[in-house]
């Protein structure tokens, strides 16, 4: 569905992506390109197509993630074991900006469609490349999956409570870590293709490195003071006040109350002015060093209030705090929908489909969803004519199942 009142350019309009991946790192990669105006041409394996669309929950048999994920690309099957659908790769190459994949290193290459092949057929190609664990190192042919990277980077192990086994986020965040990380890289090449005379290259994105590069300053602090940060629970270690607190109602609230100016506004807010005007307390680190003791004082004042009151009572003293939304929270709160993070769509059938909004928001060229997921195989026939493969020549492709 295109929006008729946005019909300006996008940034990225005349760029042309070919994605070989599945799942989520490779094609979420692929899918914020296409939001915001790449051709992209997603390819996908005859009869199956990408496991995604059989993932979480199905409405008539697809995948909703799948139409949210794959907006905006189109749906091309190919055979890539077979000889005729790697020449089909390579003619689709010669013509594109960037191919990204995310298959075990070593597999590309093995059907003839690695980087140093590609390269020989379009030299200005950028090539995003992301897997477990790079294409170079010890463990580069190892399989890789989020979960093992988020362990491997660090992410895990300080997730959850210190008294309990490590947990992980509610989403793959690993993944598309990565596929961010890829994404600034395609552009950070392209940059450097268009305007520094350079020339095509591939962009190397680890899914371990790229949660490792978020874990702030887990690193410095273990070199320098042989400091291993363990888990905190919903506290955020060594800044505070800043937890999560339980209200009246049975209902929870987070407080970030940790700026110096914020903090005495805080504690104001809740009658605490003692604590707020404390010369030990008056700094962050003055601060970590009593957090038990604030948190408790915090604590026994959220639990005499119910949430709503809670939460008035703070925004007025201009302090940072929220609700922990829930799906519904989201699709009912009036900010989401002020700035059109809630897209309205249709499914095939005619049925209504909520999307989320796209981010970043451009305020000239702003991305947009123009339809969601496709059909497997849907642009097929279109894509394979752009380059010459039509009439009984395409036939025999599909009769031979290559397509």
């Amino acid at each position: 569905m295109v929006n008729e009142a946005n019909k300006e350019k996008m940034p990225l309009q005349g760029v042309r992506v070919v994605e070989l991946g599945s799942l989520i790192a490779g094609p979420y990669a692929g899918g914020l390109l296409a939001q915001f105006g790449a051709e992209v041409v997603k390819i996908e394996s005859p009869g199956e197509g990408d496991p995604l669309r059989k993932w979480r929950k199905l409405y008539e048999g697809t995948s909703l993630w799948w139409y949210s994920q794959s907006r905006n690309k189109k749906s091309m099957t190919l055979d890539l074991r077979s000889s005729q659908g790697q020449e089909i790769v390579r003619k689709l190459v010669a013509d594109a900006d960037i191919v990204i994949e995310n298959f075990r290193p070593g597999t590309l290459e093995k059907w003839g469609l690695g980087w140093e092949d590609l390269r020989q057929v379009n030299p200005a190609l950028i090539m995003v490349r992301i897997s477990g664990y790079g294409q170079t190192g010890p463990y580069k042919d190892r399989p890789g999956f989020a979960a093992i990277a988020e362990s491997m980077g660090g992410l895990r192990y300080v997730s959850g409570y210190p008294d309990r086994p490590p947990v992980r986020s509610g989403v793959s965040i690993g993944d598309t870590l990565a596929s961010l990380y890829g994404v600034i890289g395609a552009l950070l090449a392209m940059h450097h293709l268009r305007n520094n005379n350079g020339e095509g290259q591939y962009v190397d994105v680890a899914l371990y490195e790229s949660v490792f590069a978020v874990m702030e300053s887990l690193v410095p602090e273990f070199t320098k003071f042989g400091h291993v940060r363990e888990r905190s629970g919903a506290s955020l270690p060594g800044i505070s006040p800043s937890n999560t607190y339980p209200c009246k109602d049975g209902q929870y609230v987070i407080i970030a109350g940790n700026g110096d100016a914020i903090f005495r506004r805080f504690m104001t807010a809740i009658g605490r002015d003692d604590l707020g005007q404390d010369p030990r307390l008056a700094h962050n680190d003055g601060r970590v060093q009593h957090n038990a003791m604030l948190d408790d004082a915090i604590a026994a004042w959220t639990t005499a209030h119910e949430l709503d009151t809670v939460l008035a009572t703070l925004e007025a003293a201009a302090v940072p705090c929220g609700r922990i939304y829930t799906a519904e929270d989201i699709c009912g709160d009036r900010h989401y929908r002020a700035r059109d993070m809630i897209e309205s769509h249709q499914l095939p059938d005619g049925s209504p489909l909520a999307l989320s909004g796209i981010v970043p928001r451009l305020s000239a060229t702003p991305g947009r969803t123009n339809w969601i997921g496709p059909a497997l195989g849907e642009h097929t026939e279109e894509i394979l004519a752009g380059i010459g493969i039509a009439g009984a020549e395409f036939r025999a492709l599909r009769e031979a199942g290559v397509v």
